[in-house]
């Protein structure tokens, strides 16, 4: 796993050791941020489940002003540090040793962020938990991109009921990049 482009490209990062985390391939991050490279420049990315924090170093990577990293796992946590130690981007990020939804709540009132990534296990829910607390959070704009990293069985049928319109579903051959903005108010 690597950086693929941007200010620290092709530098390694490290990964979590053992099954508790699924990194995204080179491949599909890849695919993202060719997807989203208008967003990046100046934006503040959010980077929830971040496991490595490879998508939030991407993201600064490319220009970002700031990134912001949540992952409760101990070993998650001692990986991202380390690697946004090694890719010298300590002044542009910024990392949490909580929950999603806790530290939704922390930054609330903090910081606005333009893209939201997350990448929560698969078939426990926690996506629709986490737009449940951003739905009254401060840390969205109008505008805010949310993308989720999805099984391809994820339903996302309550999006309307949060308020929350799906604008692309990107496909892969084992998962999804599900992209969510809020609904506009008519």
């Amino acid at each position: 796993m690597r950086i693929i482009a941007g200010t620290a490209r092709s530098l390694p990062l490290k990964t979590v050791d053992g099954m508790e985390t699924r990194p995204t391939t080179d491949r599909i991050k890849e695919t993202l941020f060719n997807m989203i490279q208008n967003e990046i420049p100046g934006c503040y990315f959010l980077d929830l489940f971040a496991g490595s924090g490879q998508m939030g170093l991407e993201a600064v990577s490319r220009g970002a002003e700031y990134a912001v990293f949540a992952d409760n796992s101990r070993k998650a946590a001692q990986c991202i540090e380390d690697n946004i130690h090694f890719t010298k981007f300590d002044k542009q990020c910024r990392f949490l040793n909580m929950d999603a939804v806790s530290a939704i709540r922390s930054l609330d009132g903090k910081y606005r962020f333009d893209v939201i990534f997350m990448d929560p296990p698969y078939k426990k829910e926690l996506e629709k938990e986490v737009l449940t607390a951003l739905k009254t959070s401060t840390i969205l704009k109008e505008d805010t991109l949310i993308i989720v990293e999805a099984s391809l069985d994820t339903s996302f049928d309550y999006l309307d009921e949060l308020g929350y319109q799906m604008i692309k579903y990107k496909k892969y051959k084992t998962n999804a990049h599900v992209f969510l903005t809020k609904s506009r108010e008519e």
